[in-house]
């Protein structure tokens, strides 16, 4: 056979968050913070787990055209596939959790 294969890492419910945001266009650090109420305290190091795992990318856009707009570049991040398949392993486990609590949640 022919290299191994790495396993695929188990997200948190935060890395699940991540990914999905960035899924669905929000690809740098701000924005994702905005659409998941996560602190940049939280994003930024978990953007750093996601691409060290290989399940992120990430590049800093054109300078010339963020200051031409009158803020700093921005570094955008996407998914690789290996991040997608992470992120539909996760979709897979929170919906059989789901399932637990109904579709529902209330106090006992």
């Amino acid at each position: 056979m022919g290299g191994k294969t790495r396993e695929l890492p188990a997200l948190s419910w935060n890395g699940a968050l991540v990914l999905q945001a960035m899924t669905q266009s929000h690809g740098y650090g701000f924005e994702i913070m905005g659409v998941t109420s996560l602190a940049s305290g939280s994003v930024y190091p978990l953007l750093r787990r996601l691409e060290a795992a290989g399940l992120v990318c990430s590049q800093w856009e054109d300078e010339e055209g963020a200051h031409a707009e009158g803020r700093p570049a921005r570094r955008y991040y996407e998914a690789t596939d290996r991040g997608r398949e992470a992120l539909a392993a996760a979709r897979e486990r929170i919906a059989t959790q789901q399932q637990l609590f109904g579709t529902v949640v209330s106090e006992a």
